[in-house]
């Protein structure tokens, strides 16, 4: 009988947070994440492939070894960091070919794309778009979309990049046509409860919300998630375009010194 054996590899990136008590990683980490995790898919694009699923939970660190970082005046240390960069990415169950049908709902919730809630179909953009949430995830050390509902998951998208175009909403499908009145989303007053109203309200601008965790390279940063965020699928940056970015450049030049 002919076994399968597979690697040993290290904890996901959630499970990392989640264990550190998702403490946000050091800017300098998310930036070796972001490059490998960017250099991986814009390898499954060039061969045709979406991922559709790209989460923390599926991005594992080749070593489970920690490293301690940060010594404070007391001797202690106030972080612990994978001690090396290095990861994997994982699980290609949902994965689907370029010209496979592309109208059923991908992602899952947290990362998923607008496209994909209004019901326009989608193709790779919608792997861009998971990963600029995953991003901010690893610099904030929470989720950036926190729900489980898709008014409240869009009117979030608005709170934190702005207005979504009225040509998306006018497209939506009949599935999400009920979120939309008179050619803008239905928010406030489709929200089913207040506690989704404060779960909206309490969410920051796109750079405030970087600029809270990030003490360098934040206007970069900023500037590569806006491309990455886009609302537009056609206007998100690719997985080349996006390493192609000064926030990998800038700091691949510095080391090239």
């Amino acid at each position: 009988m002919t076994q399968q054996v597979c690697e040993k590899l290290g904890p996901s990136l959630y499970d990392f947070l989640r264990k550190t008590a998702y403490r946000p990683f050091p800017i300098d980490l998310v930036r070796e994440l972001g490059e490998q995790l960017l250099e991986s898919v814009a390898f499954m694009h060039a061969l045709k492939l979406i991922h559709t699923d790209l989460k923390p939970e599926n991005i594992l660190l080749v070593s489970s070894e920690d490293a301690k970082l940060a010594e404070n005046k007391d001797g202690s240390f106030s972080k612990k960091v994978p001690k090396s960069s290095a990861i994997k990415l994982i699980d290609f169950g949902s994965t689907a070919y370029d010209h496979q049908d592309c109208s059923y709902i991908v992602s899952t919730r947290h990362y998923r794309a607008p496209e994909v809630i209004l019901g326009h179909g989608w193709s790779y953009p919608c792997d861009i778009w998971s990963i600029g949430c995953i991003l901010v995830e690893l610099c904030s050390g929470e989720t950036l979309f926190q729900t489980h509902e898709n008014l409240e998951h869009l009117a979030m998208m608005e709170r934190v990049l702005g207005p979504l175009p009225r040509h998306m909403l006018e497209r939506a499908d009949h599935h999400a046509q009920k979120y939309i009145r008179r050619g803008r989303l239905n928010w406030p007053e489709g929200a089913t409860t207040r506690e989704s109203m404060r779960a909206v309200l309490k969410l920051p601008r796109l750079q405030n919300l970087v600029m809270q965790h990030v003490d360098h390279s934040a206007g970069d940063l900023i500037g590569l998630l806006q491309g990455l965020l886009a609302y537009e699928p056609s206007a998100r940056l690719t997985a080349q375009e996006a390493l192609s970015h000064r926030f990998f450049r800038r700091h691949r030049e510095r080391r090239s010194l």
